[in-house]
């Protein structure tokens, strides 16, 4: 096997780097789901500035070593995180291992409030709490200690515990809990490491790999009492069963909201409830999210306007919403604009980008892709210095089974529904909606493939996803179609003024034509059929108000309150909102 080269090595170093960094984000995200970074950071390393002179530090401010002279107690040096403890973590956990216990193994380790003097061991100041090496003693903010636990020396792993839910902080030696040792912590608390003589060299973990002790355990002991003493907490009722009368009316507009029809009266007439919904309203709801959700927005569009007459003249960012989406879908070959029964004249739309026109910096991103657009053209695009600069993708047109159609097919070909012969989609409500199957599925299943290598590559390969299905007049009137929503967003903006989401929408649409295979690009998250549940939720929202019916159920308007009420709670300090996770107590 030949050698990597150096560029190949730097590739696959970075791959590596990334790959890890992903791991430890999420292991991370694991341990505390309540932890919001941006607002409260997490510890991650120690901090180059927020240590003693003594203190060395190396492996990404993970390894700490003592560089002092090591003779008096007056020698001693510390090192704190670069951030506090979140008390939204609910229980906040780091291990130490003791690479080299030095001369002496004079070291510390444990919690420090900021400002707490670094030239000293942990514990042995106000608002410092620390469980030293060379006696087992614990020291609370005194520099007397206390008998606390075993000595540690080279290769232990000592870990330090903070349950910010009772306060108190515990360690463990080589994975077993040796109890707690300090009680009423106060907030915001650094985890800290102290060393006192030459030699003595120490590791952290704040999360980065797998701790030696397992912590699931005890975050999992803490989630269940916190989730008992919401449940069990006491509810006064003020009239006989009226929070369950409450309850029950919650679920049953919820279930209306949504279109479930036969569940919300099902479940009307085992609570004792009057049903009095309108069943022709829900069905007619449920007509069109079922478009909706099976990517046919034309359809959606015109039955919307034909049983709620006015609803989108009246609402022009909805109607710009949804004829974006529709736009969307034409790429994806999905919508019954472009989904055509026959294949005829398939071709691929990029012929050429020798039209393509670079813009200024007074250009705009809509101009440019109309102008592709127009043009018939394609090209990934790249900005440089305010301008578009292009990679030209001439496309070749014939026969051959490695260019079906016109298009030249990817190794990967990014997204593809699971049945790539039928064009049926799942809906919310289990239900299948059928689409057309266009004539080249048709043509493969009639010829058949068995007993024939070659055939079934050619039948694998036509069955890709292509731009608009393949077809040259879906692309065709794809690309009208674009023209026209440019149009209508010049109009808004006229009537209306700027509108940032209207224009990420038509930057976003517009920009799958920069790829050949939109499909495996970076805008392509456009195409998961996932994406069209924002508008579906968006329209079955403006339908039910202009029948004066709330936009959103009481029920998850409620559940949304709840969500920013934990999140206020644990920025102030509230421990025990890092195992409040809603949705978790909701399942249970």
């Amino acid at each position: 096997m030949m050698a990597a080269t150096s560029d190949e090595r730097t590739v696959m170093e970075s791959t590596r780097a990334n790959s890890e960094q992903n791991q430890v984000v999420d292991r991370l995200k694991m341990l505390y789901p309540m932890v919001n970074e941006e607002e409260t950071p997490l510890p991650r390393s120690w901090s180059p500035k927020d240590k003693y002179n003594y203190i060395g530090l190396s492996q990404n401010n993970l390894r700490v070593h003592y560089k002092g002279f090591g003779k008096t107690h007056k020698d001693a040096a510390s090192v704190r995180t670069t951030h506090s403890i979140p008390a939204a973590c609910g229980l906040y956990y780091f291990e130490v291992k003791i690479v080299s216990k030095g001369r002496d193994g004079y070291m510390g380790i444990g919690l420090s409030a900021h400002g707490v003097n670094v030239n000293r061991l942990p514990g042995w100041d106000k608002h410092s709490y620390g469980y030293h090496g060379d006696d087992g003693h614990s020291f609370c903010s005194s520099g007397t200690g206390q008998p606390y636990g075993p000595t540690f020396t080279t290769g232990d792993v000592i870990g330090c515990g903070v349950n910010l839910v009772d306060n108190t902080a515990f360690y463990t030696k080589n994975g077993h809990h040796l109890g707690i040792a300090f009680t009423d912590l106060p907030p915001n608390l650094y985890p800290t490491v102290g060393l006192q003589t030459p030699g003595e060299v120490v590791d952290a973990n704040f999360g980065q790999t797998p701790f030696v002790f397992d912590i699931g355990d005890m975050i999992n002991e803490l989630r269940v009492r916190t989730r008992l003493q919401i449940i069990n907490y006491p509810t006064p009722d003020h009239g006989q069963g009226q929070w369950q009368a409450v309850l029950h009316k919650m679920v049953s507009t919820y279930l209306v909201h949504h279109g479930y029809c036969d569940t919300a009266e099902a479940f009307a007439n085992s609570t004792g409830q009057v049903f009095e919904e309108d069943f022709n309203s829900i069905k007619n709801r449920q007509r069109i999210l079922k478009l909706v959700l099976a990517g046919r927005m034309g359809e959606a569009i015109d039955l919307t306007s034909r049983l709620y007459p006015g609803l989108l003249e009246r609402d022009a960012n909805l109607m710009f919403a949804l004829k974006c989406r529709q736009f969307v879908e034409m790429v994806n070959g999905s919508d019954s604009e472009v989904n055509f029964s026959s294949n005829d004249n398939q071709a691929s739309v990029i012929q050429s980008t020798k039209a393509y026109t670079k813009l200024t910096n007074n250009g705009n991103i809509e101009e440019m892709n109309l102008n592709n657009s127009l043009n018939g053209t394609v090209a990934e695009t790249h900005f440089i210095n305010g301008q578009i600069e292009n990679n030209d993708v001439d496309m070749e047109d014939n026969n051959t089974t490695s260019n079906i159609n016109g298009v030249k097919n990817s190794s990967t070909n990014g997204y593809q529904y699971g049945n790539t012969n039928a064009n049926g989609y799942k809906c919310q409500n289990g239900e299948d909606i059928d689409m057309e199957i266009d004539s080249a599925n048709q043509n493969q299943q009639q010829n058949g493939t068995s007993g024939n290598m070659e055939n079934s590559m050619t039948s694998t390969k036509c069955s890709k996803k292509q731009l608009c299905g393949g077809n040259k007049q879906a692309i065709e009137k794809m690309l009208e179609f674009g023209r026209q929503l440019y149009s209508q967003s010049i109009h808004l903006r006229q009537l209306y003024g700027k509108n940032a989401a209207n224009k990420k929408m038509l930057q976003d649409a517009f920009s799958l034509l920069a790829y050949s295979n939109p499909w495996n690009s970076p805008v392509g998250w456009q195409l998961d059929p996932q994406e069209r549940e924002t508008v579906c939720a968006r329209l079955n929202s403006a339908i039910l108000e202009s029948t004066n019916l709330p936009r959103r159920p009481p029920l998850e308007v409620a559940i949304s309150h709840a969500q920013d009420l934990v999140r206020l709670m644990s920025s102030a300090g509230l421990g025990a909102c890092g195992f409040a996770v809603v949705d978790n107590i909701i399942q249970y």
